[in-house]
């Protein structure tokens, strides 16, 4: 069983035992070890060390260690980490047992970019609904689904079972879109809109702004320059 809140720890319940917290920090870095694993798994490596999946991952062996520990995974000493089974632990604790289902409000550009996105399906999200408030847009098809009415979004969350929420709508239009999905019993959601948004505490919210990260890069690039680094 995994409990999940926004700005506070994960637990992660085993059998026998009682809930062990996981700080947010840890669980930001889970995608990036599940990542890696894949990529070793693909390459058909069986076992791996915690040299060799930091690196991948792009941190300390011992932050790796440490992050494992809250999942009782310590690999085996002389052997290392079984790729299999830690992608399996790793996947359990982001809550990959069951497969999520998602819709994807917003099909311009970008909803038509994350719609035919791959990565979903692979990463076990299945993207069963996207709607849109154009007209024009409305009725067609994108990635093999036609796109729907927004209006039609609580029935959408309702008889697809959906979970999770995706905000590729305009900044001015994302705090309605995200009411809708809140009423609608979405219970995480993604947005991509460049504004802050107001949800319940019940339910998470993850920002990915684009442009906000490329200025980040930009201010450490202007400061390398002024100091001639």
């Amino acid at each position: 069983m995994i409990l999940v809140d926004e700005g506070v720890d994960v637990g992660v319940r085993s059998s026998g035992a009682g809930v062990r917290a996981v700080p947010p920090a840890t669980v930001a870095r889970l995608p990036g070890y599940l990542r890696a694993l894949g990529a070793l798994g693909d390459e058909g490596i069986v076992t791996t060390s915690s040299d060799e999946l930091a690196e991948r991952a792009g941190v300390s062996s011992a932050q790796l260690r440490k992050d494992l520990s809250f999942l009782g995974s310590y690999g085996r000493r002389g052997v290392g980490y079984e790729v299999a089974h830690l992608s399996e632990q790793v996947g359990v604790v982001l809550g990959l047992a069951t497969q999520r289902r998602v819709v994807i409000v917003g099909i311009g550009n970008l909803g038509h970019a994350l719609a035919n996105y791959s990565g979903f399906a692979e990463r076990g999200f299945a993207v069963v609904g996207l709607l849109d408030a154009d007209p024009a847009v409305v009725g067609t098809t994108v990635a093999g689904l036609v796109v729907e009415p927004a209006d039609e979004l609580a029935r959408v969350v309702e008889q697809r079972d959906v979970s999770i929420g995706v905000i590729a709508a305009p900044a001015h239009a994302a705090q309605r879109v995200c009411d809708a999905l809140v009423d609608a019993g979405v219970s995480g959601i993604l947005t991509f809109a460049p504004r802050a948004l107001r949800v319940p505490d019940h339910v998470d919210v993850r920002a990915v702004d684009v442009a906000s990260e490329l200025q980040i890069l930009a201010f450490h690039d202007a400061r390398r320059s002024a100091t001639g680094a």
